[in-house]
C-alpha cells in the first residue's frame, strides 16, 4: 500500500505567488549567459561536444533481468537508471526518445540508443521523476510506460502534467520536499535541489524541482536529478546519511550556469556533504547539452574524486551494478575518444594522400 500526504500546491513553503524558489537566491554577481554564449550554445558547438565513435551499449534482455537478484542497478542513458529493490524495478527520470526535445525533428539527439526498448522492461513498481525538464520528463515515454507502473513519484506540480497527458490519477503521487512516501519496505523522499523548471516560455518554475532519498532496509541511495551545489546535500546527510552510493548530476555544466548544474569538484564535494560513499556519475554521454566535451564530465570527476579518495563507478549504459558490492567498472570512454582519434588520424592520411599529385 502506498501512503503519502496530499498536497495543495499553493501552500508549499517553497511556492510564492504561483511559482516555485530555490532556498538560497541567485547570486546578483553571478555571470549570466550573454548573446554569444546563447549562440554558440545553440549553433556553434565544438565538435568534441559528441562522440565520433560508437558509444558502447550492453544489450539487455527481458529473460536477464527476470533472474537479475535484488540490489540491482542498471544506467540506462542521461539521468535514466533502472534498479531493483526488495524485489521491485524502479525507474529515475526515464527517456527513451530519440531527443531531448519539444520536437521530434530538432533538439539534443542520443549518442546511442537504450540498452533495451520500453517493452522489454519487467513491470515497474515506480517511476521517479525529478523534475519536468525534457531531459528528464518524456511524455512519450511516460505514456507508454503508464500501463505498467505501479506508481509514478514526482515534486509538486509535475504530476499534475503527467495528469493532463491521460495518467491514472490512483497512480500519480506529488509530494513537496521532506515529504516521503513508503512502498512496503523501502521509502522515498524528496528532498531539496537548486534548480528551476518549465517546458515552455510561460510556464517558468510553475512545478517544484527535487533529489531523491531511496531507503531500503539494508541500502540507501540518493538520486540527485538536476542542481547546482548548494548548502541542502550537508543538510540532506545529517538527516538522512550516510548513502551506500549516491547517483549524482556530473555533466552539463558551464561558467555561465553554476547556480543550477554543478561542476565535477562540486559533484564530489555534494557526495561527501551527503556522506556517501559509493559515487555513480550521471547526466552524461546520451545527450550534447552544453559546451564541454562530451567525454570530459568523466575525467574531471575522476580527478576530484581521487583527490577526496572517494570511490567512483562507471558502468557502461546497460552494465549491472551490484549495489551491495559496487566496483569502479571499465573507464569505458576512453575507448570510444582512443576510437575517435585512431579514425581522425586515419581520415587525415586520406586526405593528405589524396592532396598529392598522381
Amino acid at each position: 500500500m502506498f501512503r503519502a500526504p496530499i498536497n495543495d500546491h499553493g501552500h508549499s513553503p517553497q511556492s510564492s505567488l504561483g511559482r516555485f524558489h530555490n532556498l538560497s537566491p541567485r547570486p546578483v554577481d553571478m555571470p549570466e549567459p550573454d548573446a554569444k554564449v546563447i549562440w554558440n550554445a545553440l549553433f556553434n558547438k565544438p565538435r568534441s561536444t559528441v562522440p565520433r565513435a560508437p558509444v558502447p551499449v550492453l544489450q539487455l534482455t527481458r529473460e536477464q533481468l527476470d533472474s537479475a537478484p535484488d540490489a540491482s542497478l542498471y544506467r540506462l542513458g542521461h539521468s535514466t537508471v533502472l534498479f531493483k529493490l526488495e524485489g521491485g524495478w524502479w525507474l529515475t527520470d526515464p527517456v527513451f526518445s530519440k531527443r531531448a526535445s519539444p520536437l521530434p525533428f530538432a533538439g539534443p539527439k542520443r549518442f546511442h540508443s537504450p540498452p533495451l526498448t520500453l517493452d522489454e522492461l519487467p513491470p515497474i513498481r515506480g517511476v521517479i521523476l525529478s523534475h519536468d525538464h525534457y531531459d528528464h520528463l518524456d511524455r512519450a515515454t511516460i505514456k507508454a510506460l503508464a500501463p505498467k507502473v505501479d506508481l509514478f513519484l514526482t515534486p509538486l506540480g509535475v504530476g499534475d502534467r503527467l495528469l493532463a497527458w491521460g495518467g491514472p490519477p490512483a497512480k500519480v503521487r506529488q509530494l513537496d520536499w521532506w515529504q516521503g512516501i513508503e512502498a512496503g519496505k523501502l521509502r522515498m523522499t524528496a528532498t531539496p535541489a537548486q534548480h528551476f523548471s518549465g517546458r515552455g516560455f510561460r510556464d517558468g518554475n510553475r512545478t517544484l524541482w527535487c533529489s531523491w532519498v531511496i531507503e531500503a532496509p539494508t541500502l540507501r541511495l540518493f538520486f540527485s536529478g538536476d542542481t547546482g551545489y548548494f548548502d541542502g546535500f550537508a543538510e540532506i546527510g545529517r538527516r538522512f546519511g550516510p548513502f551506500d552510493l549516491t547517483l549524482m548530476e556530473t555533466g552539463a555544466y558551464d561558467e555561465h550556469w553554476p547556480y543550477v548544474h554543478m561542476h565535477p569538484r562540486q559533484t564530489v564535494q555534494a557526495h561527501r556533504d551527503l556522506r556517501g560513499h559509493w559515487l555513480l556519475p550521471i547526466h552524461n554521454g546520451t545527450f550534447d547539452l552544453a559546451l564541454h566535451a562530451w567525454y570530459e564530465p568523466f575525467e574531471q570527476v575522476l580527478k576530484w574524486a581521487a583527490d577526496q579518495h572517494v570511490p567512483v563507478a562507471t558502468p557502461r549504459m546497460g552494465e549491472r551494478i551490484d549495489l551491495s558490492a559496487p566496483v569502479a567498472g571499465a573507464r569505458w570512454w576512453r575507448e570510444v575518444v582512443e576510437r575517435e582519434q585512431q579514425d581522425g588520424k586515419h581520415q587525415q592520411g586520406h586526405l593528405q594522400a589524396g592532396d598529392e599529385p598522381s
